[in-house]
């Protein structure tokens, strides 16, 4: 009976433990920070304040960011699903010659974004792009800076962001039940007609959701602004990026934060509204598969084959010209003239063995495997014991959990800076900001969401029936996760993992805040080297970062979709 007794003391007493860790791990990271940063703003010497407001309304800089976030992001709403419609159907719903061949280049953005991918096209297009410098040749009246601003931006994020239509939109138009497009054909209306009223409508809820992700990225963006925006067109992230730089407007830049938070909040909530009032679904039981359509119409043909092709291009040019000149040393990259005497091995052989080059792709590999690392560890543990039953407790975690997923990264950050600058009880009487771990505490924070859900998502691959039969055999709970759970989802935790050491590896909006001046990680010594002038070699280097990162990129997809091909 005693040892019984004693058991039970134990576990209560473990139980006890972990329900306090986890409650000032979400206060102290996910709630806590939040909160202080709107008092920081807001309260100051214990009165309410409106002055960072003020300040804020007068700058203006200020206001033209946050008028430029809104004029992109509605934009960016239409010319991305106007191009990423065109290349999902040349790809998979018209028959059009090499569609195979052009799927792949369109779906490059899969494997590099971000600042890499900003740097890219800089590289081709900036002033002192390869395409730049074979213009002037031809226009030396040409401006060089003509790649700059709101159309350049515009131009940069629509290819960009059309890897949503390519996830999403293409999976749905081959789900679409092929009866109703012969039922259509059969009733007399024309291929016009059946892609406008029947197959378009069919994935309204796709648009839907694509939309909302376009819009909260438009409003987010920071590295297309940053580095191709200029001076005329800056956009809320890069502003906060840079006012946060200065004590004395570190106000204005956590006004921006909390104007951007509150629209990314209010954009989720309008679009939850929309979901809950319309529902849509598939009446058919037995689908038959998509037929590819034939166009009849020669000039229709020819027309969409050049556009296709022509898009293709512009995909795919950036990835190449990254690649060649790679390759190429300092001078040729700067002036875009290939010789055969330009190609070299030194750039590579520089990344490999000068340790100022090859430091920030170390720093940036052992940040994103120990977040990548950590933040899956915690979130099965709590993904376990939220799955393990229902009370508010749980309900408050599930909830607290999915808080960074309403917050822009940049909000985070400030809260974590605003917060931390001082000792605080919290933390032990530890200070937090300036250190190394910063870095890390903000990357684990951004990846919780995505890793709960998919997380989530694992665990209802495992028959629960089976871990019922091992706990009445008297199976202790660790032992039933290391034998008859986790063999399960092991696959899904693998993907995961990549998928979030790939997302981390190349990070510019979250590191720039709250970096180490000692570790700087690679997407900000890329966006620095791609903006240099001066030096070739600096670009050199960015290339090489570039090619290995979308060699990395495309090794862990193959891994990441070949595991689940397998377990499905």
């Amino acid at each position: 009976m005693k040892h019984i007794m004693a058991k039970m003391k134990k576990v209560n007493a473990m139980h006890f433990l972990f329900l306090s860790g986890t409650t000032w791990l979400l206060f102290a990271f996910l709630i806590f920070p939040n909160i202080n940063l709107i008092f920081e703003t807001f309260f100051q010497d214990g009165r309410f304040t409106i002055s960072a407001i003020e300040r804020f309304m007068k700058s203006g800089r200020a206001m033209r960011s946050l008028k430029n976030s809104f004029i992109l992001a509605g934009t960016l709403a239409i010319t991305v699903n106007l191009l990423g419609t065109f290349i999902v159907l040349v790809s998979d719903y018209f028959k059009i010659k090499g569609s195979r061949f052009l799927k792949i280049g369109y779906s490059s953005t899969l494997v590099y974004g971000g600042i890499v991918l900003a740097s890219g096209y800089l590289f081709v297009y900036g002033s002192s792009g390869v395409i730049t410098n074979m213009l002037m040749k031809i226009f030396p009246a040409m401006n060089p800076h003509w790649f700059e601003g709101y159309g350049a931006v515009t131009f940069v994020m629509t290819f960009a962001l059309t890897s949503f239509h390519i996830i999403f939109l293409s999976d749905a138009l081959k789900n679409i039940d092929y009866q109703t497009i012969e039922a259509a054909k059969s009733m007399g209306a024309s291929s016009w007609t059946i892609l406008t009223k029947v197959v378009l409508p069919v994935l309204s809820p796709n648009y839907f959701a694509i939309t909302i992700l376009i819009v909260l990225t438009g409003l987010g963006a920071t590295s297309a602004p940053l580095m191709i925006g200029g001076e005329h067109f800056q956009t809320i992230n890069p502003m906060i990026i840079r006012f946060s730089k200065s004590i004395a407007s570190r106000d204005i830049a956590t006004v921006l934060s909390l104007i951007l938070g509150i629209a990314t909040i209010f954009t989720l909530f309008i679009s939850k509204i929309i979901e809950s009032r319309y529902h849509y679904m598939s009446v058919s039981k037995v689908k038959t598969t998509l037929i590819k359509q034939e166009i009849k119409n020669p000039a229709v043909n020819i027309l969409l084959h050049v556009s296709a092709y022509t898009i293709f291009l512009i995909y795919v040019i950036p990835i190449l010209l990254i690649i060649i000149y790679s390759f190429t040393d300092g001078y040729t990259i700067a002036t875009g003239n290939i010789r055969i005497s330009s190609f070299t091995l030194q750039n590579y052989t520089s990344l490999l063995f000068q340790p100022s080059s090859y430091k920030p792709y170390l720093t940036s590999i052992v940040y994103a495997t120990l977040a990548a690392f950590m933040v899956g560890a915690l979130i099965l543990t709590l993904a376990r014991y939220l799955r393990s039953g229902k009370s508010f407790y749980r309900s408050v975690v599930d909830y607290a959990l999915m808080t960074p997923w309403l917050l822009p990264s940049t909000l985070i950050a400030m809260g974590l800076i605003v917060t931390y600058d001082t000792k605080r009880m919290l933390l032990f009487g530890k200070v937090l900001t300036g250190t190394p771990v910063m870095l890390l505490v903000g990357y684990i924070i951004i990846k919780i969401p995505f890793t709960l859900r998919m997380t989530n998502a694992a665990l209802y691959n495992v028959d629960h029936s089976l871990e019922e039969a091992a706990k009445s055999m008297g199976a202790r709970p660790f032992y039933i996760f290391r034998k008859i759970v986790f063999p399960v989802i092991r696959p899904f935790i693998l993907a995961i993992f990549v998928l979030n050491f790939n997302a981390l590896l190349a990070d510019y909006d979250l590191s720039v805040l709250l970096y180490h001046p000692l570790y700087e990680p690679l997407g900000v010594v890329m966006k620095n080297n791609a903006e240099s002038q001066i030096n070739p070699n600096a670009q050199a280097l960015v290339l090489v970062y570039s090619v290995i990162l979308m060699l990395i990129s495309t090794i862990s997809l193959s891994l990441v979709y070949g595991k689940q091909k397998k377990v499905l």
